[in-house]
């Protein structure tokens, strides 16, 4: 969906910022860190190769917004050799991390491995802690959390095996159950008839060495809903996924070529649109699902959770993400800029809420000695 995005409005001119030397006053030493495990494998014998790849853009174009707005940014990619990333740390002495990594080694699940290692370092960093990350990256748990707490969201099963029963009702999606950004998903991975559903479990978890969440396809209008905010996050303005560009009898579903492969059928074919026509009563509707179901995973500072629309106006929660895509023209910059939050001013306040955190919990510090 890259190649039809508009950018986000310019960000603002010098002379109408902040005065110099307020700025000079704020300013912050901040790691930049990112995961270059794409560097390791070539692009045919990785799945998610365009999705890790993009990450180190993604962390040039926050080091830049960091700098415009007064701080004093450091690019750090990330490899396995955590002790090395400690002393590195150590050394920088940072204010605080702009935390993008999201796997380490090829493998998402060593996604809350940093965060940890910033907790340990006594580092306040942006985003989500190591436990909800973790906990997110799991498809099967968050649904179980969702539907714990009463939030409509489809009928889904584990499947390890191609002979797994399932007794969902058909069409259903095939995904894997511990990735995101759209990794495994492809036009095949909406499955009509029960009969073609042991080879699309069995291609999946063989090409991903992991389950997959089979879950009940809801063939209506995709929204996207993101939030930003520390301690209460604010809900954005909503975003849909204009369908109507893809070929007849294309499932309407965001594949992994539509966020990743830049030119392609799926990319042109599924377009986002700000502020969709929606009756009122289900846009609240949706916007309240989605913000229950952020606090539901226990997301902070920002993400982004999608939401399929029944043809009843029942607003089904299929992805909760608090990893996001921050790049300047994904869809969290565009929801930001919706409200008049420009690129540098978004990665300024993912910034502010991390070191608000350090303050915060300094002053409880104080308060609790205090009190004893």
């Amino acid at each position: 969906m890259t190649g039809e995005v508009p950018p986000p409005p310019a960000p603002t001119q010098p002379s109408e910022r902040r005065p110099p030397s307020r700025r000079a006053r704020a300013q912050k030493r901040v790691a930049v860190l990112h995961n270059n495990d794409f560097l390791d494998v070539p692009p045919e014998l990785d799945p998610a190769w365009s999705s890790r790849a993009e990450v180190a853009v993604v962390a040039a174009s926050v080091a830049t917004a960091l700098t415009e707005v007064g701080h004093e940014a450091h690019l750090i990619p990330v490899d396995g050799d955590l002790p090395g990333l400690r002393t590195r740390l150590a050394e920088l002495e940072p204010d605080c991390a702009f935390n993008l990594c999201e796997s380490l080694a090829g493998d998402a699940r060593l996604e809350s491995s940093v965060p940890l290692v910033l907790e340990l370092l006594g580092i306040p960093f942006t985003g989500s802690p190591p436990e909800v990350l973790s906990f997110a990256l799991r498809k099967d748990r968050v649904k179980q959390r969702l539907e714990a707490s009463g939030i409509p969201t489809p009928a889904a099963r584990v499947m390890s095996h191609p002979d797994d029963p399932c007794d969902l009702t058909f069409p259903v999606i095939v995904k894997p159950v511990r990735e995101d950004g759209s990794v495994g998903i492809t036009r095949e991975s909406v499955v009509h008839r029960p009969e073609d559903l042991p080879d699309a479990v069995r291609t999946l978890t063989t090409r991903f060495r992991q389950p997959c969440l089979v879950e009940e396809f809801v063939d209506g209008r995709e929204l996207n809903v993101a939030m930003l905010g520390h301690p209460a996050p604010r809900v954005l303005p909503l975003s849909e996924i204009d369908f109507s560009g893809l070929p007849e009898g294309t499932p309407r579903i965001v594949s992994y070529d539509a966020k990743w492969t830049s030119g392609s059928v799926d990319d042109l074919g599924t377009v986002p649109v700000l502020h969709p026509t929606l009756p009122s009563a289900v846009a609240a509707r949706v916007r309240r699902v989605a913000a229950d179901a952020f606090r539901a995973v226990g997301v902070r500072d920002y993400g982004r959770v999608d939401v399929r629309l029944s043809a009843t106006g029942v607003p089904f929660v299929v992805d909760v993400n608090p990893n996001c895509d921050l790049s300047p023209h994904a869809g969290m910059a565009r929801a930001a800029a919706g409200v008049g939050i420009d690129y540098t001013s978004l990665c300024g306040l993912l910034v502010r809420y991390a070191l608000r955190r350090r303050r915060d919990a300094g002053a409880a510090d104080v308060a609790t000695a205090a009190a004893r």
